[in-house]
């Protein structure tokens, strides 16, 4: 198990490896569609991702009427493939060296990391009450009347957040290996001189 300490540094992100499980500990922010619509229309981004780590995360947050803090209740991960088409220009542009969601993401997201030195780790879907546990603290929040709590960006401390290295910065993915290993097991049963199963 690695652990993780954000900001991260380039040099540790380059010596993890696909397959490695990771705690992620410090600051992390979340974006979906809207916020990396945003930053690819030319917007500056409101937080400084230098180092930083990108959660692909929807959080549900309440606010404490006693305090008028935000208190987490779930933060699942969302489906990072939507965010395809900007991710490469993102990691590029802000200095990002790692993204958290699930379903891993496309070749150009791949080669992007590969070039910058980023790495795209796979939190565990259906765990958004669990996965909230390890938010500390709500720091920050940007664009919320603009998008609404959903898409805004969030800041969040984390403490021992797991998950497990995807796609790593030599831009080895193991959704890929995955895919590949299942179409050739899938092309074996279709093959015409593939055995019957027994009944």
């Amino acid at each position: 198990m690695r652990a993780l300490r954000t900001p991260l540094d380039e040099a540790a992100v380059r010596a993890l490896r696909a397959g490695d499980p990771v705690l992620l500990s410090g600051t992390i922010h979340t974006g979906r569609d809207r916020f990396h619509k945003h930053l690819a229309d030319g917007h500056p981004c409101p937080v400084d991702l230098r180092g930083g780590v990108l959660f692909h995360c929807g959080p549900v947050v309440v606010r404490d009427p006693a305090t008028d803090a935000w208190r987490v209740v779930a933060a699942g991960p969302t489906t990072s493939s939507r965010e395809e088409p900007y991710m490469a220009g993102i990691i590029a542009r802000e200095g990002l060296r790692a993204i958290v969601g699930k379903g891993g993401m496309g070749p150009r997201t791949a080669e992007a990391c590969r070039q910058h030195g980023c790495v795209y780790l796979q939190a565990v879907g259906g765990a958004a009450a669990l996965l909230a546990r390890r938010v500390r603290r709500v720091a920050a929040v940007h664009l919320l009347d603009e998008f609404g709590a959903t898409e805004a960006c969030w800041t969040l401390e984390v403490e021992d957040f797991p998950a497990l290295v995807g796609i790593d910065a030599e831009g080895r993915s193991l959704f890929d290996e995955v895919r590949a290993s299942s179409r050739a097991a899938l092309d074996r049963l279709l093959s015409p001189t593939s055995p019957t199963p027994a009944l």
